[in-house]
């Protein structure tokens, strides 16, 4: 055992010393190893940040343990015929059935209504097209996790009396408003004059699609002005991310008991809660990442290739080597392990160099975008992994072919 240990010891010494003796070789031969290694990791890296910024974007405007019921609520792409069927199926909700949803679910920690439609404002001759305006009950502040910049949120007074006021998203403050507290002054929708109670904390954009273009006023004055369309949507929350399923669960059997759905009848309404939104958002990422990260593999297998190369290359100037170290009483074996451990080694000293160069990628790509990369260690596994394969397979055959060589032959090259 302590044999064998020694044998192992002095491989790695060896191969350690013929790598530094020739650095600048080392270096250019480990380079596609090196690219391939970082370009896993900073693939991996990019996902896993997209993945992360959406969900935060889906977070910031829909809020944690949230869900919603609707006529018609889309998690996906749908096929035509589907779309048909559940828009013949599928009644609107109404305002009784909010109510009732209200008053039995237990497990929800907040129940609201919301109603959306696109307006394009016009006022003082400043025109801003496709606003979006949002009629909400006041407890969409809690149930959405809103958080205000300036005033305060819609109160529920003003919804019961249909009150005229708004509380605006950034891009209409900046549009109208700019460098102006907004609060107190009038905006209008529709020709209606609104009073500004309040402006919401800026949320950014998603995707280049501004969260911020949207006006809220209190739902049953939207419905007034707008009128009811396909219903309104019934907004739900949890008090707790585990009691969501719950939650949901609870307001959908509700909302079937109000509408005397029985058995296997279906549903004739949409229900919608982040967790879908999560999942598919999870697989999105995974479709990319299916794509991409074999791609950037053809990397690491070119870097292979350099590496095998220029291990031919070192078998043929280490002949002499070779021959004086079967003719002391080497074995075909251990030759061919000391050449497979020196490509190893090569490789993996390649995907280390590729990390801390996918690190200073990330850093800079996301200091400079303003997003976040994050390295996860599964990527880094998977691309030293890979890398120390690849050595393993790139040094196969010049180990097979040390290990064949004539002691005799061998000598006499020298």
């Amino acid at each position: 055992m302590r044999r064998l240990y020694s044998f192992y010891a002095d491989a790695f010494r060896i191969a350690l010393k013929s790598i530094f003796e020739h650095k600048l070789r080392a270096f250019l031969t480990l380079l596609g190893v090196i690219i391939g290694v970082a370009s896993v990791v900073v693939v991996g890296a990019s996902i896993s940040g997209l993945n992360s910024y959406v969900m935060e974007k889906v977070t910031a405007v829909l809020g944690a343990n949230h869900f919603m019921i609707a006529r018609m609520a889309f998690t996906g792409q749908m096929e035509d015929d589907e779309f048909e069927r559940l828009n013949k199926r599928n009644k609107k909700v109404e305002w009784a059935e909010f109510e009732y949803i209200k008053a039995k679910c237990t497990m929800c920690s907040e129940v609201g209504a919301a109603k959306g439609t696109r307006e394009d404002l016009n006022q003082d001759g400043i025109e801003m097209p496709g606003v979006r305006i949002n009629g909400v009950t006041a407890n969409m502040v809690i149930i959405e996790d809103k958080k205000i910049a300036d005033g305060r949120f819609i109160l529920p007074t003003e919804v019961e009396r249909s009150a005229r006021v708004a509380v605006i998203g950034a891009d209409v403050q900046e549009k109208y408003f700019a460098n102006t507290n907004p609060v107190g002054k009038t905006i209008k929708v529709r020709g209606v004059p609104m009073r500004v109670v309040g402006v919401e904390e800026k949320r950014g954009s998603m995707f280049g699609d501004s969260q911020d273009r949207h006006i809220y006023i209190p739902v049953t004055t939207h419905l007034s002005m707008f009128g009811w369309g396909d219903g309104v949507q019934v907004h739900g929350k949890s008090e707790k991310p585990e009691d969501l399923k719950l939650a949901i669960e609870d307001a959908r059997q509700d909302l079937r008991n109000r509408r005397k759905l029985i058995g296997s009848e279906e549903d004739t309404f949409g229900v919608v809660n982040t967790e879908d939104l999560g999942g598919q958002i999870d697989q999105f990422t995974g479709a990319i990442a299916g794509v991409v990260i074999p791609i950037t593999f053809i990397t690491l297998v070119v870097g292979g290739i350099v590496v095998m190369n220029i291990m031919l290359v070192s078998v043929t100037e280490r002949t002499f080597e070779v021959g004086l170290r079967k003719a002391i009483g080497a074995t075909r074996k251990q030759i061919m392990l000391q050449f497979l451990i020196e490509s190893s080694v090569l490789c993996l000293l390649g995907g280390l160099l590729g990390i801390v160069l996918a690190t200073g990628v990330t850093q800079l790509v996301g200091y400079a975008l303003e997003i976040t990369m994050t390295i996860t260690i599964g990527y880094i596994v998977l691309a030293v992994a890979v890398s120390s394969l690849i050595g393993i397979i790139a040094g196969l055959y010049p180990a097979f072919k040390a290990s064949k060589l004539d002691p005799i032959v061998a000598l006499t090259r020298a």
